[in-house]
Formats: structure tokens, sequence, C-alpha cells
């Protein structure tokens, strides 16, 4: 009743394409999309980073939703998925904002931090990649987003796994469980960051750099 009727056409026609794809339960939820959107707005963001792309959903909500001037890093190890969206994103006269980098994201990171003027220069990152690789995008990402930026990171219940005893755990959800347990503990103690997690979909920790 509320967020399908508001999805806007280019992501609803992107989520459409996206839904015969095998993995189509990658991309994020149009609910979560919608509190992305309105996060990016409420801090005025205008430059941004996404780890995690697949076919672009929770990228053309960003891009819908910051300045025209905005821009966008968007770094996937797979572009084929992202074509899959870009025609939607470039229907959606926004291709100009993102700059796409087919790569592993730490390889990338790494160079944007060998650049001091990158260090809080960004004002929001998305993650949704290698749950293995959270804590060191997140320790990376707190050097090039900004004091009172947002990083948010994607999956962090894990299908609810999170909070079930090991034993009931299906054997392919123990290994990445482990890693986001991992994970929820150390943001959990970051005296850095205010941290919310909220249960939207498979579970959104949003994180306001603080100092």
């Amino acid at each position: 009743t509320s967020a399908y009727p508001r999805e806007p056409v280019p992501l609803k026609e992107l989520r459409d394409a996206t839904a015969t794809h095998p993995r189509y339960f990658f991309a994020v939820d149009p609910d979560a999309s919608q509190l992305l959107a309105m996060l990016l707005k409420l801090i005025n963001a205008k430059k941004a980073i996404e780890i995690g792309v697949f076919t672009g959903y929770s990228l053309l909500t960003t891009a819908l939703a910051i300045p025209n001037s905005g821009k966008i890093i968007a770094i996937d190890v797979n572009r084929e998925t992202y074509e899959i969206g870009l025609p939607f994103i470039q229907k959606a006269d926004v291709e100009h904002k993102i700059k796409f980098i087919q790569s592993p994201a730490l390889l990338i990171l790494n160079e944007l931090l060998q650049d001091e003027e990158n260090e809080g220069s960004f004002d929001f990152a998305f993650v949704d990649a290698d749950k293995n690789n959270y804590w060191n995008y997140h320790e990376k990402l707190m050097k090039l987003v900004r004091p009172g930026g947002l990083l948010i990171y994607a999956n962090t219940l894990w299908g609810g796994t999170v909070c079930w005893p090991e034993e009931a755990v299906p054997e392919g959800k123990r290994e990445r469980r482990k890693d986001v347990m991992e994970f929820n503990r150390l943001i959990s103690a970051d005296h850095h960051i205010e941290l919310v997690l909220a249960s939207i979909v498979d579970g959104l920790s949003i994180c306001r750099w603080i100092f």
C-alpha cells in the first residue's frame, strides 16, 4: 500500500527486468530503496560510493536521489549484471552521475586513499557485497566518508540466522553467517559511529560517522 505505489517508474522497470535473473533476490527491495533515498536527501548527499552493484537497483536509487551534479563511484567484479540495468540508468538520464568500475572493491578503495583529497570527501556509502570483507570495507570507508556521513551495510541479519542456534542454520549459510556476526560485533563496538540495525528486508546496518 505504500512502497510499490511510490516506486519510481525507472526503478520498477529495472526491477521487472531483474526478476528473470537467477539471482534476482540480490537486488534491493523497493521499501529499502525508498529508505535509502530518504536518507540521501536528509543528509543532502552529493558524492556516494557503492560496493556491490548487481543490476543497479540501489545504484539507480542513489542516482535519482542526489543532485544532477552528484557523483557515484560504483564498484563490482561483474560488469555483465550491471549491463542489465544500464539501459534503465540511461533512460532515467542519470548515467553521467555514475562511474562504474569493474574490480575487487578493496583495490579501488586503496587507490582512492592514495589521494589525500579523497579522504572525507564522500557523503554516503552503501555496501552489499562479499560479507567476509565488510569490516575491511568499513575501515577504509571510514576514511573516505565525511563526519556526519552515512555508511549502510546490507544483509546484516543474514536471513534471520544471526539469532538462530548454529545447528538450525542450513549448511550453505553457516560460513557467511559467521562473517556477518563478526562484522555486527565489530561495528557494535565502534565508538566512531552511531548505529541502527533496521530489520527491513534482510537487515540494514545504518552507521552515522560522528567523529
